[in-house]
């Protein structure tokens, strides 16, 4: 494991001597888009192998092979030349077919993305680092997910950036309850790093058996990111685990026009953790009809995903307490929720599960799409909701960067997820007990057991007396300064 994770840190340091590159989020930004062009020669060297009629969709002289490949190649002055005038001009101008989902891909990551570095030898000191990974060797690839997994990590922990990176025992515990089947269409509308859209590759490839069950799987997962680096290092999580075009947009899902979306567009499932306590751009609301129109980005994705699923359709998805009370559009997204979907399970989770970057409250929602009256399957709308209190493990005050929530913790809720009863963390809510709260969802544990402190009256006094010591010298000193 430590050769490729040694090669990662090696051309970190060197970037750390680069005087054009400051702060993580650049050195990551300029190690994804060398990544990416490193490891796209690396899988077009296979289909070339493969296909002998093969054709790349980076032209000749800006494949990796023809300028970064020999140690010995272009350095310096020349190297920065190459890559800022040539290299990136051409791949973000890139001409392409209509069809061509992976030039597309290209041109929208080279868009985003720049070159910070300044130092041509220090360049090819990582550009050489960088080639002793080989992308197509299974063990190395599988190294290079955790290692990668570790970089989006280091990434999360910038309180920019937070939004990318939900911790992996959540988006596996939502893949393992959402439980996806092959051949289901899979989207995440606002997937970050691809975290949720990587667990539900590996959740699937079980069930992989034959060429044609992979190119379903190839097919199905499908997501979108707005900002530029997100969707780059979404792009190679998705790359690295054998998508061979990822089935990532670009853009922002709210800019679409609710209306617009058809039965042909609508999916089984969504997996999300949409990004809360943002303000979405200008005149995004417009696309959503009057009733539900909000700033509030984390409510307006609700009634997006309620759009997009299938009837019978699944969803897991993080919100936080915000959206789960407030009155005015927020009341009427729920009540939405409630009469259009069955929100069968909501998990409440500890305040510092998304520790450093977000110390909002969250909660796991997790709802079916009610049929139409004509439809085949799923249930109807919510009759009641099961909420279970997902608590700290005991001894452990806090999740922390260095003690983040681990999958082992779910499995009592997968236990009791089959078989369900009520206990001191779990309680069941009949719908009319919501409808009498103005559908108000924040409700909180009835069966806790909250231990009652007797204190010693004796201690409290004396507290309650060293403290009017201390009140009464204060003010006897400030009366002497007057």
């Amino acid at each position: 494991m430590s050769n490729i994770s040694g090669t990662i840190k090696s051309i970190r340091d060197i970037f750390r001597k680069d005087p054009g590159l400051s702060g993580d989020a650049q050195r990551i930004e300029q190690l994804g888009w060398m990544i990416f062009l490193k490891l796209l020669d690396d899988k077009d060297k296979e289909k070339e192998l493969l296909e002998p009629k093969y054709k790349s969709p980076i032209p000749t002289e800006l494949q990796w092979r023809n300028w970064a490949e020999n140690d010995e190649g272009i350095t310096g002055e020349e190297l920065i030349n190459f890559v800022n005038n040539k290299l990136f001009q051409k791949l973000k101008n890139l001409t392409i077919g209509i069809d061509d989902r992976l030039g597309i891909i290209i041109r929208q990551i080279f868009d985003g993305t720049n070159n910070y570095m300044k130092s041509g030898t220090t360049f090819r000191q990582a550009i050489n680092k960088l080639n002793e990974i080989d992308f197509n060797s299974s063990k190395e690839h599988h190294i290079f997910n955790a290692i990668y997994e570790d970089i989006l990590q280091g990434l999360a922990t910038k309180k920019d950036t937070g939004e990318f990176y939900t911790p992996r025992a959540v988006t596996q515990f939502i893949i393992d309850m959402v439980n996806p089947k092959l051949g289901e269409k899979i989207l995440d509308p606002a997937c970050g790093t691809a975290g949720f859209l990587v667990c539900a590759i590996e959740h699937l490839k079980k069930q992989v058996n034959n060429i044609e069950d992979r190119n379903t799987l190839q097919e199905t997962i499908t997501g979108s990111e707005l900002k530029p680096l997100p969707f780059m290092l979404s792009v190679v999580n998705l790359i690295t685990h054998d998508i061979q075009v990822p089935q990532i947009e670009n853009g922002d899902s709210l800019s679409r026009e609710y209306n617009s979306i058809k039965q042909k567009d609508r999916v089984d499932i969504i997996v999300a953790n949409p990004p809360f306590g943002g303000v979405v751009g200008d005149g995004m609301e417009t696309n959503f009809p009057l009733n539900y129109r909000t700033k509030e980005s984390a409510d307006l994705f609700l009634i997006l995903f309620i759009q997009l699923l299938k009837d019978g359709g699944r969803a897991g998805i993080v919100l936080p307490d915000g959206s789960l009370t407030g009155d005015g559009v927020k009341q009427r997204v729920r009540q939405k929720l409630l009469e259009d979907c069955n929100v069968h399970t909501i998990v409440r989770l500890p305040q510092s599960v998304f520790a450093p970057y977000a110390t909002v409250n969250t909660n796991l929602i997790f709802f079916e799409k009610a049929s139409s009256p004509s439809g085949r399957t799923g249930g109807g709308a919510t009759k009641e909701i099961w909420y279970y209190e997902h608590t700290l493990p005991e001894e452990q005050k806090a999740y922390s960067k260095t003690k983040p929530i681990r999958i082992e913790e779910f499995e009592p809720i997968k236990a009791w997820w089959k078989n369900r009863s009520e206990s001191e963390v779990a309680w069941k809510v009949p719908l009319q007990t919501i409808i009498d709260r103005n559908y108000d969802l924040d409700i909180k544990n009835p069966n806790k057991v909250v231990e009652e402190v007797v204190y010693d009256r004796l201690a409290i006094i004396s507290k309650l007396e060293k403290n009017q010591t201390k009140i009464s010298n204060i003010l006897e000193e400030l009366k002497s300064l007057a």
